[in-house]
C-alpha cells in the first residue's frame, strides 16, 4: 500500500489527537520525521495547542548543549555538518530515557545567531537571538517551545547585556540577567526591574531560585582564591530591597577551601543548591585533585553534605582527556563536560541512588568548551 494513501491519513483531526494525546511524548517527536503529512499536523500551532491540552505525556528529560562561540559554524567533519541548517538553527540534547542524542529544530524562529543559555522546568528554552532586520549588535531575548514551536520575545535589552550578562531561570519562568554590577529581573509583566548587583567580584555559577538568587564570589587575592557564597532575596517587587549577603555559618569551617574552581547548580527542590569542584589533595597553592566532590546545601538548615564523589578510574580518565571541564546540570543531574573529548561524564541521583556514567557521542562544538543546560521538554504553553 502507497504510504500517501494509508488510511490513518484518512482519519479526522478529532481521531488523531486522541490518538497522539495517548502516545508517549518521545514518540509525538520521533513522528514529526514520519512524513510531511505529521510534520505539518504537529507543526500545526492549533493541533499543538489541542495536544498541549488534552495529552499528560511526561516531560523529555534531556542534556542540551550549546556552542561556545555561536556565530561560528561547525566544522567540516562535524556529524551532522551534512544537514542544511545552520549549526545556531539546532539545539542538541540526549535524551536520557532513550539513550541517543537527538537534535531540534529552531528554524521556525524568526531570527539569526541564535545562542541558547538557559531553560525552565516548564519546557521552555532561553536563547539570544538577531533579528533579520536588526544590526549584528541589537539582541533580543527569546523564550520558546522547541516542541510546540512557540515562542515569545522578552522585553528589548541592550546589546551589553547580551554579551556580559549570565542568563537566570526559576521553575515559575521568572527571569534574571545578572551583571558584576547590575542585575535585570522579569516576572512576565512586560517590563524589567533594574537594581545594583554591589557584589565584590563577577559572580561565578549564578543560580536562580523561586525568591531568591545565590552566586560565588572569589573575595582574595590575585595570587590565591578564596569563595564565599552570596544570596539575594527577590521577594519583594521594589528594586531598593534587593541586595546580595554574604551567607555563612562559623561552623562551615574550610567548605570553600576544599574544592578546586568549586561551582553552583541547582539541587532537587527549591530548598536545595548544590557546590561541584575539585577534591584538593591538600591545601597548599597549587594543589592537585584528587576526584570531583559534589556537595548539598540545605537551605532551611544551612548545613552542608556530600551528595556525590566521583570514582578515582573515571576522574583518571576525564582528566586525561581534559584538564578543564565545565559543569552544569540540576535537580539530581549533574553533567561534565571537557574540551573536544566526544563525552560527558553524568553523575545521577534520581533512582535513589549515586550513579556515575559515561555519555557518549556528544557532537563536536569546535575549538572550545561546550556549556549546556537541563531541559525537561514538555507540550507546555508559553509563559
Amino acid at each position: 500500500m502507497d504510504a500517501a494513501t494509508a488510511p490513518i491519513y484518512r482519519l479526522p483531526e478529532d481521531s488523531l489527537l486522541q490518538i497522539f494525546s495517548f502516545l508517549p511524548l518521545h514518540q509525538i517527536v520521533v513522528c514529526r520525521s514520519v512524513s510531511r503529512f505529521f510534520y505539518h499536523l504537529l507543526s500545526s500551532p492549533y493541533f499543538v495547542q489541542q495536544l498541549v491540552i488534552s495529552s499528560a505525556a511526561h516531560p523529555l528529560r534531556l542534556i542540551a548543549l550549546r556552542s561556545p562561540h555561536p556565530h561560528r559554524h561547525l566544522p567540516p567533519d562535524t556529524p551532522h555538518s551534512s544537514s542544511p541548517q545552520q549549526p545556531s538553527s539546532v539545539l542538541y540534547a540526549f535524551d536520557l530515557g532513550e539513550d541517543r542524542w537527538i537534535r531540534f529544530s529552531l528554524d521556525f524562529l524568526p531570527f539569526r545567531s541564535l545562542h541558547p543559555v538557559a531553560a525552565s522546568s516548564l519546557g521552555m528554552v532561553y536563547l539570544w537571538g538577531n533579528s533579520v532586520a536588526s544590526p549584528e549588535s541589537s539582541r533580543s531575548l527569546v523564550a520558546c517551545n522547541p516542541l510546540t514551536r512557540q515562542f515569545k520575545v522578552l522585553p528589548h535589552l541592550g546589546s551589553a547585556w547580551s554579551c556580559h550578562g549570565s542568563v537566570l531561570v526559576d521553575s515559575e519562568n521568572r527571569v534574571m540577567v545578572l551583571t558584576e554590577l547590575a542585575a535585570l529581573y522579569y516576572t512576565g509583566s512586560d517590563r524589567w526591574l533594574k537594581f545594583s548587583s554591589n557584589l565584590p567580584s563577577k559572580p561565578r555559577s549564578p543560580v536562580l531560585m523561586t525568591d531568591s538568587a545565590f552566586a560565588l564570589c572569589d573575595i582574595g587575592s590575585p595570587w590565591r582564591n578564596q569563595w564565599k557564597l552570596f544570596s539575594c532575596s527577590l521577594k519583594t517587587s521594589r528594586s531598593s530591597t534587593h541586595h546580595w549577603v554574604r551567607v555563612e555559618r562559623n561552623h562551615w569551617g574550610d567548605v570553600f577551601d576544599i574544592l578546586k574552581r568549586p561551582r553552583l547548580v541547582k539541587g532537587d527542590s527549591e530548598d536545595q543548591i548544590m557546590m561541584v569542584g575539585g577534591l584538593k589533595s591538600s591545601f597548599s597553592l597549587n594543589a592537585s585533585c584528587s576526584t570531583i566532590l559534589i556537595l548539598r546545601l540545605d537551605l532551611r538548615t544551612l548545613e552542608w553534605d556530600e551528595a556525590g564523589r566521583m570514582p578515582v578510574e573515571m576522574f583518571r580518565r576525564f582528566s586525561e582527556e581534559s584538564s578543564k571541564f565545565k559543569v552544569f546540570g540540576g535537580g539530581n543531574r549533574v553533567c561534565f563536560l571537557g574540551k573536544m573529548t566526544g563525552r560527558l561524564a553524568l553523575w545521577d541521583y534520581s533512582d535513589g541512588k549515586s550513579e556515575w556514567r559515561w555519555v557518549v557521542g556528544a557532537p563536536s562544538m569546535g575549538d572550545g568548551f561546550c556549556r549546556g543546560f537541563m531541559l525537561d521538554a514538555a507540550l507546555a504553553r508559553l509563559p
